[in-house]
């Protein structure tokens, strides 16, 4: 009995990663891993998101193309495509966090530590880094297990930024109102207008950027003073 013929798609599909196959096999061996890797893996679909390109538009077999696998290669390091957004978006958070946190430990005045913490931000927002704008679109457009990817990484902003409220609260002896929920005030700020100012021309950025300092120093200025007022309250 002569065999079902596939349709276009499953053709043209099959068609492609023969291709691929036989181009991994031609190009040369020396310096290829033996095994791919996650890292392999993520890089791989790193380069194929850009600024107005989701996570969510991306194919299992797009990934495997561009990493020179193929696509059942895929499965020995991930479970679906899910689970590899979710470790691109907690690549994005922790890089961010590195290049954020240095910014904090140069500066050491509270008014400078709140520059040089968002400059460090709005820099990576200018230079058009892709683990950024992932973070920033993920957490707005992204799918909803998207979304609580997104809010972990910027959970973990959240309490590094509360640590440093309290420190300099102690050191300068200034008053603290919640903390925690103050942290969480600047951080939801800055990642909301950072969000909008992707759609921004690069010549507007210097100007969002400062706003954002402003806005932000009003939030440190008003929980300073509640807590002040918190603590006089206390003591009557």
């Amino acid at each position: 009995m002569p065999s079902a013929a596939l349709p276009p798609s499953d053709v043209a599909e099959s068609l492609i990663d023969s291709l691929a196959g036989v181009a991994a096999r031609s190009r040369p061996t020396v310096g290829r891993k033996a095994v791919i890797s996650r890292e392999d893996i993520v890089e791989a679909a790193l380069r194929l998101v850009g600024p107005h390109r989701s996570i969510s538009t991306l194919s299992l077999r797009e990934v495997a193309r561009e990493a020179g696998i193929a696509p059942n290669s895929f499965y020995r390091q991930f479970r679906d495509m899910d689970e590899l957004a979710v470790a691109l978006i907690e690549r994005a958070g922790a890089s961010l966090r590195a290049i954020i946190g240095e910014a904090r430990q140069r500066a050491q005045e509270e008014s400078s530590v709140v520059r040089a913490s968002i400059e460090a931000f709005m820099e990576k927002l200018r230079s058009d880094d892709r683990l950024l704008h992932l973070l920033l679109r993920e957490g707005s457009a992204g799918s909803e297990g998207f979304r609580r990817a997104v809010d972990r990484q910027l959970s973990f902003f959240e309490d590094e930024l509360r640590q440093d409220l309290e420190r300099l609260a102690q050191a300068n002896g200034t008053g603290l109102y919640e903390p925690a929920l103050t942290a969480r005030a600047i951080t939801r700020l800055v990642f909301a207008l950072a969000s909008r100012a992707t759609e921004q021309p690069p010549e507007a950025l210097q100007q969002t950027t400062e706003d954002v300092i402003v806005m932000v120093r009003m939030i440190v200025t008003g929980t300073q003073a509640m807590g002040r007022m918190s603590e006089r309250q206390a003591r009557r």
